[in-house]
């Protein structure tokens, strides 16, 4: 549970149920950046695109049970690294260390796994993703080349 700002809130892994509700958050996140949202298809299948592959994805749960954040994690073969993916904030949640907690939930998660490294992807142009390009690097994260952050993961 996190007790920033007051809120109630835990991290869980991704179970069907909430997948309705994931999308919609997702979107409504887009939307409040002043992007167009458009529906990421790895989301229709979280089992198979994540699960299934050896990765993971997380939700952040409020007390009501609906999702405010997630995160996922793809494994890549070469065994050293992994990507994040859909690290995503509802926006009236945001600046309550939400996205920290799944980060750091998903880079535990890459340790164990047995990765040194993390990659993400940040999207163009750095106007339109200016929170992914503010939050990475407070964590961690360098630019490698044009749109692509890493960090370099320490064993637990």
């Amino acid at each position: 549970m996190l007790d920033k700002a007051k809120i109630i809130m835990k991290i869980i892994p991704y179970q069907d149920k909430y997948r309705d509700d994931l999308i919609f958050m997702i979107l409504e996140a887009k939307n409040a950046l002043g992007r167009v949202p458009g529906l990421n298809e790895d989301l229709l299948d979280i089992q198979k695109n994540y699960t299934d592959k050896g990765g993971m994805f997380w939700l952040a749960i409020d007390e009501h049970d609906r999702v405010i954040g997630s995160v996922g994690v793809s494994i890549m073969e070469n065994e050293i690294e992994c990507y994040i993916h859909r690290l995503f904030i509802k926006y009236n949640q945001k600046h309550k260390g939400i996205g920290t907690e799944l980060l750091s939930t998903a880079e535990a998660y890459a340790i164990k796994k047995g990765k040194i490294a993390t990659i993400v992807h940040l999207g163009k142009s750095k106007e339109q993703w200016f929170e992914a390009w503010a939050f990475y690097p407070k964590h961690g994260y360098v630019e490698i080349e044009d749109n692509i952050m890493r960090k370099e993961l320490k064993k637990l």
